[in-house]
């Protein structure tokens, strides 16, 4: 079994040689972190958008490509084989959509981000081209305590291009009671469209920051959640939007900008994110983008 199905790194060795059928080998030199980069294209041919350039290098690569929406939507399930992101880890993601196409990306479950000595990284590029639709919507991150973890993602949009990005990010373990004490989480987002700033954020918590319970910072919930979704909404659904349930321990709401809608909540559990973060897409999703919500299968397993 290899490596990357089970999950374990291979020992940190240097200089070794090895040998097949008498033949020697150049030295191999290995390292206990794993570098993983994907790199993904959609192009839209008639009524159907298939990928165009699927490539990977270290454990990092997307299932077979489904249509439970329809020909149109190519969704796309991306997955990480070790389990989870330890120190030192560096992943890359690059998804290029061309004219029409429609991709929908998301994740089998959680991502694990570990404690660790030196942080762990991910880059993520996305490009869509005018009349092309992205939809973002991986399942939460987790970062545990110790965790040192840093996220960047750039977004750059083409003419009439839309998007429809989620990010779930639980600090620490709630459900075992652990606290979010060590370690850093820092991330970056901007989205352009034709090369103008639309959204720029940073976000950089250390492990027990005030801001963990400050009421100007998380107020004491480890878990945040955001959704943007390009276009402007009609006021109505803005207001059942703002309608939608929220558990007793979940904080949301939503606003609108000029040419971006923006979601954003605190709460103590990632399940009541992300239902809530679902409940907002199956409304936003047919309004802003003229299709019927159809959750991707693997949500539910």
């Amino acid at each position: 079994m290899s490596t990357a199905a089970t999950g374990h790194k291979p020992p940190a060795a240097s200089g070794a040689q090895f040998s097949a059928c008498g033949v020697a080998l150049a030295p191999a030199v290995f390292t206990p972190a794993w570098y993983a980069e994907l790199e993904l294209a959609y192009g839209r041919f008639g009524d159907t958008t298939r990928p165009t350039l699927r490539r990977h290098q270290g454990p990092l690569r997307v299932q077979k490509h489904l249509y439970g929406d329809g020909s149109e939507v190519c969704q796309h399930i991306i997955v990480h084989p070790p389990g989870g992101i330890a120190g030192g880890d560096r992943l890359v993601i690059n998804a290029n959509l061309g004219p029409g196409a429609w991709a929908q990306l998301t994740s089998p479950g959680a991502a694990k981000w570990y404690r660790g000595a030196t942080p762990a990284s991910q880059q993520l590029r996305l490009r869509v081209a005018a009349g092309a639709t992205l939809e973002w919507l991986p399942q939460e991150t987790i970062v545990f305590a110790g965790a040192q973890v840093e996220l960047s993602t750039t977004v750059e949009l083409e003419g009439d291009a839309r998007l429809l990005l989620w990010d779930m990010v639980a600090l620490g373990r709630p459900a075992c009671g652990e606290r979010f004490d060590q370690g850093s989480f820092q991330s970056r987002l901007a989205i352009r469209r034709d090369g103008q700033l639309l959204w720029h954020e940073r976000q950089r918590i250390e492990g027990d920051d005030a801001l963990l319970d400050s009421p100007i910072g998380l107020g004491g919930c480890p878990v945040f959640a955001t959704l943007l979704i390009t276009g402007e909404v009609e006021a109505q659904v803005l207001e059942f939007c703002r309608q939608v349930p929220q558990a007793d321990n979940l904080r949301g709401d939503l606003s609108q900008l000029p040419g971006l809608l923006l979601a954003r909540c605190l709460a103590h559990e990632a399940l009541h994110a992300r239902a809530w973060l679902v409940e907002l897409w199956r409304l936003l999703r047919p309004a802003l983008l003229g299709r019927p919500a159809v959750p991707p299968r693997i949500w539910s397993t």
